[in-house]
């Protein structure tokens, strides 16, 4: 198994950027698939960004392509994700997740077994 535990949230003007880091602990960090999930008031929980287990290979949903940059350190066991250009529209509660189990990376919510608690991220206009 593995623990995640996101922080570096906050608020921030439309425009600007932020960093949210995800910690692992437990199994071997380099096993996993990593990824960040948003969930924004009375919406579903949506992909954002994913990370292969060697970091060769990320995916992105089109609404922060060119914004946002996900990355790993397995030194520090720690998965990013740099957002720039901020927009009203990404806030949310951002959630790092981690998949155990697939060859493939994947944006699917379903694959991913475990799940931070979660970092609130608000943009104001």
């Amino acid at each position: 198994q593995v623990q995640l535990v996101e922080s570096g949230g906050g608020l921030v003007q439309a425009g600007g950027s932020l960093r949210v880091s995800c910690a692992a602990s437990g199994r071997t960090f380099s096993s996993y698939h990593m990824a960040w999930f948003r969930q924004a008031p009375g919406k579903e929980r949506e992909f954002v960004a994913a990370i292969s287990r060697s970091g060769d290979t990320t995916y992105y949903v089109d609404s922060v392509k060119g914004r946002f940059t996900i990355s790993r350190d397995h030194a520090k066991s720690t998965v990013y994700l740099q957002m720039n250009s901020l927009k009203p529209e990404d806030t949310a509660v951002y959630y790092c997740a981690a998949d155990g189990g697939g060859n493939r990376l994947s944006t699917l919510r379903h694959r991913y077994d475990y799940w931070g608690q979660g970092t609130q991220v608000t943009v104001s206009s």
